[in-house]
């Protein structure tokens, strides 16, 4: 009996090892056919310039498509860096499901304001404040003229743009930066016809709430057009200039 139960254990064992053996040579399982490509493309709520199509073409083009290849054949680290290192990719991820999908997920580069300087430049900016490359795809964006070097744009401009995107009012509300001479920036509102001045646009987020209760409790009151210029730069005060 003892011999026996001998005899069975080293047979699992056997079995063990070959199973694990196998597993190691092809960890997915038996060699299946790639059935197709699902791609996520993540927008968190803003609007970017990739379309699903846009990844597609790309995997095709670069010859890494996987559909119709077997899956052992298929390496999602290699299509993870190609798309990665397309301008309007911040980052890609790449892996094969059991039912023989290869999903993408591409988190992209979000353009969150446009530079169109008297300097002849124009691109836009990301949300990291980094230059993207030029698109034909048209979007409602927060555009910047003006006196805009390329330091200025980055360092200033997109510290500028964020703050205004992430407020769903002030989003809305400014269309256009322009930014003088001497650095500081006025504002070009979507409703009322007055220009809004900044001054340097330091303490933005506080320049903002002083305007936002001179919003509601003068201009409600007094007329959203009665002034052509509304000057929020000095703290605890804002100049008006009449029409």
């Amino acid at each position: 009996m003892k011999k026996v139960v001998i005899i069975l254990l080293s047979l699992l064992i056997a079995v063990y090892l070959v199973f694990v053996f196998a597993m190691q040579r092809n960890p997915e399982g038996p060699d299946t056919m790639c059935k197709g490509v699902k791609i996520e493309i993540a927008q968190e709520g803003d609007v970017g310039f990739l379309t699903v199509e846009d990844v597609r073409n790309i995997l095709t083009v670069d010859q890494l498509n996987p559909q119709g290849r077997m899956m052992s054949e298929v390496n999602t680290r290699v299509i993870e860096e190609k798309l990665a290192s397309k301008d309007l990719v911040e980052s890609a991820e790449c892996y094969k499901a059991q039912d023989g999908m290869v999903h993408v997920i591409i988190k992209q580069r979000i353009p969150v304001i446009r530079v169109m300087g008297d300097n002849g430049d124009d691109y836009f900016l990301d949300s990291s404040g980094q230059r993207m490359p030029r698109t034909d795809y048209s979007c409602n964006l927060l555009i910047a003229t003006g006196h805009i070097s390329m330091k200025y744009g980055e360092k200033v401009l997109g510290p500028v743009a964020n703050i205004l995107r992430k407020d769903e009012f002030w989003n809305d509300q400014i269309v256009q930066l322009n930014v003088l001479a001497d650095g500081t920036i006025e504002m070009v509102p979507r409703v009322g016809d007055h220009i809004i001045y900044i001054g340097q646009p330091t303490n933005l987020r506080t320049k903002l709430d002083r305007l936002w209760k001179f919003y509601v409790y003068g201009l409600n009151q007094a007329g959203w057009n009665r002034y052509s210029r509304i000057n929020v730069e000095f703290d605890n005060q804002i100049i008006c200039k009449r029409k």
